[in-house]
């Protein structure tokens, strides 16, 4: 078998983030409401602050998500190109077309 791509990984990473179901729907979130504020999600989410930085940080490590500084609140987006990377990805599993 040959050895992953750097996109495989990094597709990897974004999947393995999205896996968690919190962090999907920060995403999903994030897609119809970009610029969010991390605090946001708190009550949004019903989970902590500090739980919330977490999930913030591994979609950002995953590069799923950007942070921006507004005065003192760090907004959100999904990262340009990464829910393409996605589905790319998840459309290569389909395999070739076959005729009925």
């Amino acid at each position: 078998m040959p050895a992953a791509t750097s996109t495989e990984v990094d597709a990897v990473a974004m999947l393995r983030a999205i896996a968690h179901p919190t962090r999907l729907s920060i995403v999903r979130r994030l897609a119809v409401e970009p610029e969010t504020c991390a605090c946001d999600f708190t009550e949004v989410f019903g989970v902590s602050q500090p739980t919330v930085s977490q999930h913030l940080k591994v979609l950002r490590d995953a590069g799923l998500v950007t942070a921006a500084r507004r005065g003192t609140n760090i907004c959100y987006s999904v990262r340009a190109g990464a829910v393409d990377a996605l589905a790319e990805v998840v459309e290569s599993l389909r395999g070739p077309a076959t005729a009925d």
